[in-house]
This record gives structure tokens, sequence and C-alpha cells, in this order.
């Protein structure tokens, strides 16, 4: 592996255990200033104490998160991006480059591509882009890959969720994020079909904090690599206790309940 990419990656990566907890906070395209990420140095500020690896953000968000003071986290920059408003929310165009992420400093470079969508052909040329010039440059590139579209009746569905890890896979990412498939015996299929780290999203709001505790355990337990989870955490009512509770999971290997105890819950 290319030197600085492997310097970039220990900087969003847990260099013992080879796991992960990022945190997007990409939301404000996609649904505008949503509770928890209002106030951008407060939203990073929380999650860094608690000891996330790394955030996500759209390129004009760095300055409004960026704390110049305490401890420091990994910076993935967002490359591509649509709105709510849209008639066709699923299809995702390119919004900056590998080039915008080495002057923002990034450690890493992250892509969304919605497979099954109309607009497919023209997201998977983005990314093929995408993963020539961030491995020209030696910049990680998470790519976010999901399906979403007429085809798709479940978009959770194993094999689906396999066949979109192995896309990100096979197009050069360093890093592949798709949705939880919902147990340990599918997702194991999913994490044994690529030879790059994969992180599961964390979907739409859940109300339980045991069940989110208990999805990021039985991930890791699949052979996962940890989490990449935006809503779940910074709109938890303790973003900072939620994240040491993650870290114990995710790098420590507790289980559910004494991290959920941790909590308060």
């Amino acid at each position: 592996m290319h030197i600085g990419k492997a310097i970039r990656l220990e900087r969003i990566f847990n260099r013992n255990t080879g796991r992960t907890i990022i945190v997007p906070m990409d939301h404000g395209v996609t649904v505008g200033p949503i509770d928890g990420i209002v106030d951008m140095k407060e939203a990073v500020g929380r999650v860094v104490e608690g000891g996330a690896n790394a955030v996500v953000e759209h390129k004009g968000l760095v300055r409004c998160g960026h704390r110049a003071e305490g401890k420091d986290i990994g910076l993935i920059v967002h490359l591509s991006a649509s709105t709510s408003l849209s008639p066709f929310p699923n299809a995702k165009s390119l919004v900056a480059s590998v080039e915008d992420g080495i002057r923002l400093g990034a450690d890493a470079v992250s892509i969304h591509c919605n497979l099954a969508d109309e607009t497919e052909s023209k997201m998977l040329s983005d990314f093929g882009k995408i993963a020539s010039d961030a491995s020209n440059w030696g910049m990680p590139l998470l790519a976010m890959v999901y399906a979403r579209g007429p085809k798709v009746k479940n978009e959770y569905d194993p094999e689906i969720v396999a066949h979109c890890a192995r896309v990100g896979t096979e197009l050069g990412a360093d890093v592949v994020k798709v949705c939880y498939t919902g147990d340990v015996e599918t997702f194991s299929k999913v994490t044994d079909s690529c030879c790059v780290p994969v992180v599961i999203a964390g979907g739409p709001k859940l109300d339980s904090t045991e069940d989110f505790l208990r999805m990021v355990h039985d991930s890791i337990e699949a052979g996962g690599a940890g989490l990449s989870v935006g809503r779940n955490v910074f709109q938890h009512k303790d973003p900072t206790r939620l994240v040491e509770a993650l870290n114990m999971v995710v790098h420590g290997d507790v289980e559910v309940k004494d991290a959920l105890a941790h909590v308060g819950e």
C-alpha cells in the first residue's frame, strides 16, 4: 500500500483493533440542518470527547466544525450529494474532488453510490474516476454503496448487500459502507466476500439504544470493521456517552449489556 494512504488510514482506524467509529455529519445537504448538527463545533466536540475515530463532512462544513483546540479526530470529506427536495433524491452528483479533500487536510474522502437507480451508470462512472484520483494521491476512499431503485424490494436483503459491498471493493474503495443485513450469519457472508474493511450504516433513527449497540456488536462478530453512523449517534440524548459505549463494543469487545449500562440505560 502507498505509505501516504497507510498513514491516513491509521488516522481513521484504531491501529490496535483495525476498527473504526465514524460519525457522518453530511446530512445538511440532504435534509437540512437537523437536530444534532446545527452547531457543528459543538456536534464534533461531543463525538470527539467520546472517542470517535472520524467524522464525515461536506467541504464547506469543514470550517464550521474545526475547533482549533482539544483532541484531534479524523476528517473524511464527502464528495457526492443530492437533496430530499429533488424529484430524483437517489441520484448522487459529484460536488467536490480528491484535490479539495487534500486542500482541506482530509484523512480520507467518501462517495455515495446507489445501485439500481436510473442514474446508476453515471454514479458508477464517477466512482471509477474518484477511485483512480484517490489512488494517485494516496488518499483513502470510503464508498457508501446501497441498492435503491425500482427493482429493489428490500435493500437489506443479504444477497443485495453483498453485491453492494463487492461493487465497492471491485471499483477500488479502501473502506466499504453498507446496510446491516440483520444477523451475524448473513452479514458474515458480506464481509467474507470483501478484502477491504466493511462498516455498517445506521439507517433510520432507532428508538432503542440497546438495539443500536446490539447491531454494532453483531456486525463486529460477523467480521465487520466498525460503523459509519450519523443520526443514531449525534441525535442521541448524550452523544459523548454513547460514543464511549461504542468504543467499549468496537475497540474493547465488551458485551452489549455492559456498554448499555455505561450509557445509563
